[in-house]
């Protein structure tokens, strides 16, 4: 595997180019072969140190990354900060040199400020992986999200993808319009209006109040989750108020052209968002973004190691 990223870390889609993603993509393409063997293990970071800190519950990402980094044969060191002493106010930079001083090569990073990922970049040595900061960004999702659109549609160029739901309050839904609008996509968000952020279409994106007319228009309908815990105020009347005007239900799924990917960067709140016939339909592609979640991070881990 040629080339390097542009980068020295992954901080957010944002940060990086369309040739980064395809080579990330290109990555990924090999490393599946490599997780669908027997074996499914390669030496290929043998020598390298990964943190894992996280300071926001996660358990899908977490996982993934660490399957990821065992994959590669890495050694992992877990920190999770709920249970240690953040919560005794250890600074964001305590904790890290504390890390450091354990001779840690890559950091892979979810918290819940927006940017410290970047603050830690500017601190220190090792090679930084943003899982997740704040409402920020999570670029991870957002590879994993457009590599699994490529492997059912082939080339993005022109393809539409609709992202459905809460977009104000997801950093899934950043990382993917960042992701998508690189790789030439045309993206449409469709939510109540009191969940899409004010200056979104300067982002280059459609923005439609119709899920019925959005999903016949696209090709993919990313379907984010209703972020209760990240809603301090009441953004619609109720959960059922909000399933019954722009959940994705069978009915809407019937409407829809045969051949409409269904997606969800998970977990999923089954009858709020999307039912479960929805997701379990032969249009959902939600099993493949898992899989292709733990080839996309092996990819990244492996590229940003390389560029030591």
């Amino acid at each position: 595997m040629g080339s390097l990223l542009s980068s020295r870390h992954l901080l957010g889609i944002k940060y990086i180019t369309e040739a980064d993603i395809n080579l990330i993509f290109e990555t990924a393409d090999e490393f599946k072969e490599v997780i669908n063997r027997p074996i499914k293990k390669v030496p290929s970071l043998r020598d390298v140190t990964v943190a894992n800190l996280f300071f926001e519950n996660s358990t899908r990402t977490k996982i993934s990354f660490e399957l990821a980094e065992k994959r590669l044969s890495a050694d992992v060191v877990n920190f999770s900060a709920s249970g240690s002493s953040v919560k005794k106010g250890e600074t964001l930079l305590d904790t890290v040199n504390n890390i450091l001083s354990m001779k840690v090569d890559m950091v892979v990073m979810r918290h819940p400020a927006p940017g410290a990922p970047q603050f830690l970049a500017n601190k220190i040595d090792a090679n930084i992986i943003n899982a997740g900061d704040g409402t920020h960004e999570h670029p991870t999702q957002a590879l994993l999200d457009a590599f699994s659109i490529r492997e059912q549609l082939g080339d993005l160029a022109n393809k539409k993808i609709c992202i459905f739901g809460d977009i104000l309050h997801s950093r899934v839904a950043l990382s993917n319009i960042f992701c998508l609008t690189k790789l030439g996509a045309k993206v449409r968000v469709c939510g109540p209006p009191t969940l899409i952020p004010k200056h979104i279409h300067e982002l280059g994106v459609e923005v439609s109040y119709d899920v019925k007319d959005s999903l016949l228009w696209c090709d993919a309908a990313n379907i984010l989750r209703i972020q209760l815990e990240r809603q301090d105020l009441k953004y619609f009347p109720s959960l059922r108020e909000y399933s019954n005007f722009f959940g994705i239900n069978d009915e809407l799924l019937a409407a829809a052209s045969s051949d409409t990917l269904i997606m969800h960067p998970g977990p999923i709140n089954r009858g709020v968002e999307i039912t479960t016939n929805v997701a379990d339909s032969n249009q959902s592609i939600i099993l493949d973004q898992v899989e292709n979640g733990v080839a996309i991070r092996m990819a990244v881990l492996y590229l940003l190691a390389s560029s030591k």
